[in-house]
């Protein structure tokens, strides 16, 4: 492993491949069906869409040059890219791009809740299978966790990140609504059944290790907690 990228043996990254690749295009599908119901956004949406609102520039483009400029952010932070990482900042926002204008327009509240709800529900498995890969953490937790090893928690900078991102993204124009409340609800009980299901284990040699603060081998390792942002995120 190199000190700027870390993947596993091609045996494991060809039995892993085709789970993370079907559960990012689904993250972007599911993505792309809660900005076309226009109730609300996820906060790193609402942020790609006041850009997008500003520059005229696609969403899923916006997705996608955001988590780029994002993992530019985990040189200094010394940390490592995944396979995941950089296919999830790429088919997430390339995804939505393909989706989004093929959906049919809402003609209806029935039908802005019918995609809103498709999208909830559709995240769960996409998140599930593209975690449970185990092929390297969305951009946005490469950030938090290399912030989190130099004192706060884990936690508070989860927190700082989405509610940062809400707010730009707020002030910029996006949409934040009841969407955004059901998103926040929803979507880690929902990843937590699927990734509970769909989860391949770690690759031999990417175990995690217990850590001088409690946090053992088998609790969920915060460099592979979901990414509930992941879209483009």
């Amino acid at each position: 492993m190199s000190r700027l990228f870390a993947i596993p043996p091609w045996t494991e990254v060809r039995r892993r491949l085709v789970p993370l690749i079907v559960g990012l295009v689904l993250c972007g599908v599911a993505f792309g069906c809660i900005v076309k119901a226009d109730l609300g956004l996820d906060p790193w949406d609402v942020l790609h869409q006041g850009i997008s609102d500003r520059t005229g520039i696609p969403i899923g483009t916006v997705s996608v040059l955001v988590s780029l400029v994002v993992i530019l952010g985990w040189i200094p932070l010394r940390q490592r890219l995944g396979l995941g990482t950089v296919l999830n900042a790429l088919l997430i926002g390339m995804t939505m791009d393909v989706v989004i204008p093929r959906l049919p327009h809402p003609g209806s509240a029935v039908q802005q809740w019918g995609l809103l709800v498709a999208g909830l529900a559709i995240a769960g498995p996409g998140i599930g299978m593209y975690i449970g890969a185990r092929l390297g953490p969305g951009p946005r937790d490469g950030i938090m966790t290399g912030l989190a090893e130099r004192g706060p928690s884990i936690r508070l900078v989860r927190t700082g990140i989405e509610l940062t991102a809400l707010a730009a993204g707020w002030l910029l124009g996006g949409d934040v609504g009841i969407g955004t409340v059901l998103f926040a609800l929803t979507v880690g009980p929902n990843a937590q059944f699927w990734l509970g299901r769909l989860d391949l284990g770690f690759p031999p040699g990417f175990e995690p290790v217990a850590h001088a603060d409690g946090h053992h081998a088998d609790d969920p390792p915060p460099d592979v907690e979901p990414d509930f942002t992941i879209s483009g995120t």
